[in-house]
């Protein structure tokens, strides 16, 4: 008599999102979910041209994203380069803060996930940048 494995497995219980803003966002922290626009796209590395085939081919975009109460610096990568257009709505999911010379950016990596959504209602806060903010490493030890 034997019993059937899959019967006795229990599916784990899916939690759901929760969202934030922009403005919440702080330097090396992760797991966050946004709801933004892009504002701009600039291209900033194309590496693999036809040239060099034995190079893996890679992209990296800067794009400024938002919402109603702020906007970041998003990072995209290779396939995120061609989601991240000027004026598109997306959800981010699982993003993280990296810290680049001091200042935060918005980043995606294997484990998080982009996607395309119907257009928001919102109207982007361009006034509060904060990949501005420059950050200092502060080591706290023992006096």
């Amino acid at each position: 008599m034997a019993t059937n494995s899959k019967n006795s497995e229990k599916k784990p219980v899916l939690r759901k999102p929760v969202f934030t803003k922009v403005e919440s966002l702080k330097p090396g922290t992760q797991g966050h979910n946004l709801v933004v626009k892009v504002v701009s796209s600039e291209d900033v590395l194309k590496k693999g041209q036809a040239k060099t085939l034995y190079l893996r081919k890679s992209r990296v975009s800067e794009c400024v994203v938002g919402d109603e109460t702020a906007v970041i610096i998003f990072t995209a990568r290779n396939d995120q380069v061609d989601v991240m257009k000027p004026d598109t709505s997306i959800i981010v999911r699982n993003a993280k803060i990296d810290m680049y010379k001091g200042t935060m950016r918005l980043a995606v990596d294997k484990w998080g996930r982009i996607e395309v959504t119907e257009p928001v209602k919102f109207e982007v806060m361009k006034d509060n940048n904060l990949s501005l903010i420059e950050y200092e490493l502060v080591t706290v030890g023992p006096n």
